[in-house]
């Protein structure tokens, strides 16, 4: 074993030396607040999840994956219609080594070492069973840094300085600062508003992937969703009673809070639950699929009698918003079904298309919400 991990370290510090010379030692402090000294800009990353690209796709959109030498296996599944245009416009990432996960101790030491990357790109919510498994320690030893970015665990906060980490590595700081500007100002359309009018805040359910398990209801705590509401202007039924980021709320509980909307957070799973409940949200969705799907998650128990079922405030939207930097918009379209009269002149739609157009690789296509007051 000592004299393999020894070839692959040979491997590792040949490849370095490609980028000496124009590489400089660089500290960044990731999320979790770890000091990581490395050389920069990175030229060879391990992406610990698949749809990181969101991020990178943003910082360089003429070439998101040239620099990736790897990444784990769940954007082609969690989201397959945004990669399947990935795929289109960038067909070398179906020859991509894949990963499984830290968190299910599937990933794979030996074979990212192999692939002698300068960092390892690691969500914060796998963390914990890194360092249970051992994973930093092994990398550590193979002098592999692994920084860690969050999108998830707590978007509205750390989703900027992610970017700006990224940047850094990726030398890109330039394009990240240009991205975060145009985030910031597509919030404060939301943010100032709320904060001038200081409306009534309706009631929201957020039914996290609806339809994806028979079991009811999956939902949000105080940050990701749940926060996004309260930007929103609305008031999350389950803060308070969900302590962390992600949990659950049982049917009684939905229907003694009676909320005024209920939004179901949705995606195309079929690589996960073929044929689901699920409702469809993404690019070029079939509306009238979703509407159907939408309409019939009204249907179970926890919807009964809620006040959002009788006055067709259900609304869908597309799931990945939770875990992407495009967060913001979910923010204005929630604005938008909450406080209609407040945002009679905002438009969710042109800020997605506007995303699409100034940073991302891909085209934009409708499909990341649907209403049942749709007209």
């Amino acid at each position: 074993m000592a004299s393999h991990v020894s070839k692959l370290l040979l491997g590792a510090l040949a490849a370095l030396s490609c980028s000496a010379a124009v590489a400089d030692d660089i500290t960044v402090t990731d999320v979790t607040g770890r000091q990581v000294t490395l050389d920069a800009p990175a030229e060879r990353v391990i992406l610990g999840e698949g749809r990181q690209i969101y991020l990178l796709g943003l910082l360089e959109p003429e070439a998101p994956f040239d620099h990736v030498v790897g990444w784990r296996e769940d954007f082609s599944q969690a989201d397959p219609d945004n990669y399947a245009r990935y795929a289109e416009r960038f067909p070398e990432i179906e020859d991509l080594p894949t990963f499984g996960g830290f968190k299910d101790g599937t990933f794979d030491v030996e074979q990212a070492a192999s692939l002698t990357p300068d960092v390892v790109l690691m969500n914060i919510e796998a963390k914990a069973a890194t360092e249970d498994a051992g994973y930093d320690d092994k990398l550590a030893e193979l002098d592999i840094p692994i920084v860690y970015v969050d999108f998830r665990e707590d978007p509205i906060a750390h989703t900027i300085p992610s970017m700006r980490i990224i940047g850094q590595l990726m030398g890109d700081e330039a394009a990240a600062e240009t991205f975060i500007d145009f985030a910031e100002a597509q919030m404060t359309r939301v943010t100032d508003v709320i904060e001038d009018a200081d409306p009534e805040r309706p009631s929201v359910f957020i039914d996290r992937a609806g339809g994806y398990s028979d079991e009811c209801c999956m939902s949000f705590g105080p940050a990701n969703f749940g926060e996004y509401v309260t930007l929103a202007g609305g008031r999350n039924i389950a803060e308070g009673i969900i302590p962390n980021s992600f949990g659950n709320l049982n049917p009684e509980q939905i229907i003694a809070a009676d909320p005024e909307h209920v939004v179901v957070t949705g995606g195309n799973w079929d690589a996960y639950v073929p044929g689901g409940d699920w409702v469809g949200m993404g690019p070029g969705a079939d509306m009238d699929k979703a509407r159907a799907k939408l309409e019939a998650l009204t249907e179970r128990t926890a919807m009964t009698g809620i006040r959002a079922v009788e006055s067709d405030n259900v609304h869908a939207i597309w799931h990945q918003f939770y875990n992407s930097p495009y967060y913001f918009v979910a923010v204005q379209q929630l604005a938008k079904w909450l406080h209609p009269e407040l945002f009679e002149d905002l438009d969710p739609e042109a800020t997605m298309r506007e995303l699409h157009e100034r940073f991302l690789p891909i085209d934009y296509e409708p499909g990341y919400w649907i209403s049942l007051n749709d007209e």
